[in-house]
């Protein structure tokens, strides 16, 4: 304790500029206070709301110039001789701006509370001396407010944000208890949403469409039920003048500014029309301006009764002033939690006040953040023109110490439990699911949606379109002129070799497409918005038709540049044998990218994975003659190029027949018999084409089962690799 003292006197002397305790009252006309507006607090701090007399009404004033909300607490709360608390207080928000005639509000939510008790996270390896990284942390949050968990880096923000959410991983643990309108309850589908740090959107489609499509695959019910709700979602996030324009992202596509692009990604989780939402990192990557916005709008959000809990590393002082309520984290433990003024009166009364030209978030995370340390221990020789380099030249574990020390015996403590138990002791209205949209309809509506995109974004099948027919072109007009004679076998099974390989080499150009089908299947599935069976039957669905495209125009210009056999038939099943190709490509290129989840990795695999393939074919030197115990088994017999080209050899010469000499003729397997493995049987070329279809659907499964796997537990052989491990700080 005279540790803690004498470090504590040292800070107030440090701090010349800090106001005493009895100066850091508030006032109306404080620069980091919001002036008192329309919007009232629904529930104040010390009311308890009542189930069955707390309604949240939202109306327009006469005169159409700002937002209202009435709150109907109970009678003693509302009445004019009321003494107002400190969140009435603090719950006032900024202006907002006049609105247009025929103007929609927001319409209500009916909010939730969520109450957690002495919650404690563990999650093995995480950190480096405790697994515990949330530990024993107690709050509450209510419909109407926005509660703010906010500390350094690995305090433990997003593992609590992912704890009361039931977002954790299987390998986490969690201690405590979470109570939702007063009951022990998990959130169900649809009454909460969750919107992560880094959020995948698809820069082709509009916002509207956007949120159209996720309307789409969240809801259930008709297709012209969902746009009202959409157009809700636009208003509530203030994104009418970026409806329909693209949300790009792309250098060659302009599209919506980041702050624009954050709102487009809360909008996804509004259509639900949640009692909660958790948002992890709201400001992240937005400079002050973005982010003032995005704040005010969310204020706005919470006006209209949803209950907001989001995670801040950083705020300024205009955003501060628009919380209700603080949940101060630091190596996983509660440093405080209350009202927002009330924390600068508890660093105050800690021996921290904060000085009148500071950010309270810049004075909160100073005091707290170990990292401090370090730059204090380097600059320790400087001084500045006032004196001492930093005006915060303390140990922060003290710091830490004395601040989780004075909550724990203060009033705030006191009046957080007292809270808790009168938001427990009585059951409100429980949450029920909400329905989710049938697998057909959801197949469907990714089929369609994923065909937009691939008509939009030329990188996906039209850029290799062109690729595919410069290579047929060119291989083509190499081999052209070849002719039906016995010396020209040899000739057509180079060309027909030549043609497949590279045509599969080719198709490694979608990795970069299907890397991001995978990123937002795994964005959507998070939320429950998808599933690994209806996102693989929508990309195999919406495929097909650029596939066969491919498939036709190339086997066309190929078939008669080379000169092949004319027959009709014969020309379809080279059509049908190098489409399924395609499809078997596709499918590898889905398996390496779900495995690596990273483009360079993946482009490096595929181009190895088909020069062992190209190698064990038979054409180099026949499979027959191929060394056992690699090549023969097991890489020519999963090599799709094995059963392409020996399809195609067979559909070109079984049942033709070459002149040897004037008397002598042999058949076109004896011809093919010294350079390329062939069956004499007319139906092993459909033998074959049976092999490549079993082979697509043999990767697509395997896609399914890592999709099960390895993005549930966020695996990848990249975060395996001990060079390229990256792992992911807990805040």
């Amino acid at each position: 304790m005279d540790e803690i003292q004498s470090q504590s006197d040292n800070y107030r002397s440090s701090s010349s500029s800090a106001s005493s305790p009895a100066s850091r009252v508030p006032s109306s006309n404080f620069f980091y206070l919001r002036k008192p507006g329309s919007i009232r607090q629904p529930i104040s701090f010390e009311d308890s709301p009542d189930w069955d007399d707390t309604d949240i009404d939202v109306r327009l004033e006469e005169g159409g110039e700002r937002d209202s909300i009435n709150a109907a607490t109970t009678p003693a709360a509302t009445t004019p001789a009321a003494t107002p608390s400190l969140s009435k207080i603090n719950s006032g928000s900024m202006p907002s701006p006049p609105l247009p005639e025929g103007a929609v509000v927001a319409r209500k939510i009916a909010g939730a509370s969520l109450v957690w008790k002495d919650l404690t996270v563990t999650i093995k390896g995480k950190r480096k001396y405790s697994d515990r990284v949330v530990k024993g942390s107690d709050g509450y949050a209510l419909p109407g407010t926005m509660t703010v968990i906010m500390g350094p880096a690995k305090s433990g923000k997003s593992s609590l944000l992912r704890a009361l959410a039931g977002r954790l991983d299987d390998s986490a643990k969690v201690y405590g208890e979470v109570f939702v309108n007063g009951a022990k309850s998990h959130l169900p589908y649809g009454s909460y949403g969750f919107v992560e740090k880094k959020t995948t959107l698809i820069g082709s489609l509009t916002v509207r469409e956007f949120l159209y499509y996720s309307a789409l695959l969240q809801l259930p019910g008709f297709f012209c039920q969902k746009k009202g709700v959409v157009e809700d979602a636009i208003i509530a996030m203030s994104l009418g003048d970026y409806a329909n324009k693209l949300i790009g992202g792309h250098c060659y596509m302009k599209g919506l500014p980041s702050g624009e692009r954050r709102r487009v990604s809360i909008a996804r989780e509004l259509v639900m029309r949640p009692q909660i939402l958790f948002i992890d990192e709201p400001l992240y990557h937005l400079d002050s301006v973005s982010a003032l916005l995005m704040m005010v709008t969310l204020r706005k959000l919470a006006s209209t009764g949803c209950t907001l809990i989001f995670t801040l590393y950083q705020s300024s002082t205009e955003v501060f002033g628009l919380f209700d309520r603080i949940c101060l984290l630091s190596n996983g433990n509660t440093l405080f939690f209350g009202e927002t003024l009330a924390c600068l009166q508890h660093f105050s009364n800690a021996g921290f006040p904060c000085p009148i030209m500071q950010s309270p978030s810049d004075h909160f995370l100073r005091a707290i953040n170990t990292d401090f340390d370090r730059i204090i221990a380097m600059c320790k020789n400087w001084q500045d023109d006032q004196g001492d380099f930093s005006s915060v030249n303390m140990d922060t574990a003290v710091a830490i110490r004395t601040l989780e020390a004075t909550y724990k015996s203060s009033a705030d403590a006191a009046s957080v439990e007292t809270m808790i138990l009168k938001l427990t002791e009585k059951e409100g209205p429980s949450l029920k699911s909400k329905g989710k949209a049938s697998g057909a309809t959801r197949v469907a509506v990714l089929t369609w949606r994923s065909l937009l995109i691939m008509s939009r974004e030329w990188k996906y099948y039209w850029l290799r379109l062109i690729l595919y027919m410069l290579l047929t072109l060119g291989v083509g007009t190499v081999f052209s002129g070849l002719g039906h004679s016995l010396s020209s076998v040899g000739t057509r099974v180079a060309a027909i070799f030549v043609f497949i390989s590279f045509s599969s080499l080719l198709s490694i150009a979608g990795a970069p497409a299907q890397l991001k089908e995978i990123k937002i299947y795994v964005c959507e599935e998070s939320n429950q918005h998808s599933g690994g069976l209806v996102f693989l039957m929508g990309q195999l669905l919406s495929s097909i038709p650029f596939l066969f495209l491919i498939s036709i125009s190339s086997s066309l210009v190929f078939y008669f540049l080379i000169g092949l056999r004319d027959e009709f038939s014969l020309l379809m099943y080279f059509v049908l044998n190098f489409f399924v190709c395609l499809l078997v490509n596709e499918g590898l290129v889905m398996v390496v990218c779900a495995i690596w989840q990273d483009i360079f990795w993946s482009i490096l695999t595929l181009i190895s994975i088909h020069v062992m393939m190209m190698l064990s074919a038979g054409y180099f030197r026949i499979r027959s003659a191929l060394p056992g115990p690699l090549w023969t088994y097991p890489m020519s017999y999963i090599s799709l190029h094995t059963y392409s080209i020996q399809g195609l050899l067979e559909n070109e010469y079984i049942g033709e027949t070459f002149a040897v000499g004037q008397v002598r003729s042999i058949t076109g397997f004896q011809a093919l018999r010294n350079i390329y493995d062939s069956s004499p049987n007319r139906n092993s070329k459909w033998e074959n084409l049976l092999w490549l279809l079993l082979m697509a659907f043999g990767y697509r499964v395997l896609v399914f089962v890592l999709l099960q796997i390895c993005f549930k537990k966020n695996l990848s052989v990249r975060r395996i690799l001990p060079c390229n491990q990256e792992t992911s700080s807990t805040r």
